[in-house]
């Protein structure tokens, strides 16, 4: 997609990546900055005292605009424990919701969504870079009743 991307090394700490990406946007000019933490289990609560640190890293160079969190639709009732041990994270200002290209109907993004007061922003309906559209409710409600 032509995106400028920031790596670390191997088994490398995930706030030092962050910290590069944000410096490195700032030099380059950038208008934002995208900071995938995927991978982040819920029950390892390493992982999220990560996850708490990166965003406190962040915050110290620039502001932190948008909190995403990616549920996939078949997670089912996992999605809701998961939603939560990551609110007590970190501030979470939108839900992307993913794999509805197949059988599952995403359905715990209505509780998760309710729990929390976050909108859900964003589908993915598929694995393509023009596969991610915007969250259109009355469609969403259509598919999950069957209509």
């Amino acid at each position: 997609m032509g995106a400028h991307t920031v790596r670390g090394p191997e088994a490398g700490d995930p706030a030092s990546v962050a910290f590069d990406a944000v410096k490195e946007g700032k030099e380059m000019g950038a208008n934002v900055v995208l900071i995938d933490t995927a991978g982040r289990l819920h029950t390892k609560t390493g992982l999220m005292d990560e996850l708490g640190k990166v965003k406190r890293v962040v915050e110290k160079h620039a502001p932190v605009d948008e909190v995403l969190l990616v549920l996939d639709a078949t997670t089912g009732q996992n999605g809701l424990v998961q939603a939560r041990v990551f609110a007590e994270v970190v501030d979470i200002t939108g839900i992307v919701l993913t794999k509805l290209d197949g059988t599952a109907k995403g359905g715990i993004v209505v509780a998760v969504q309710r729990e929390l007061g976050v909108p859900v922003k964003l589908v993915g309906l598929g694995e393509g870079a023009d596969d991610l559209a915007p969250f259109e409710p009355e469609a969403f409600v259509d598919a999950l009743i069957g209509e």
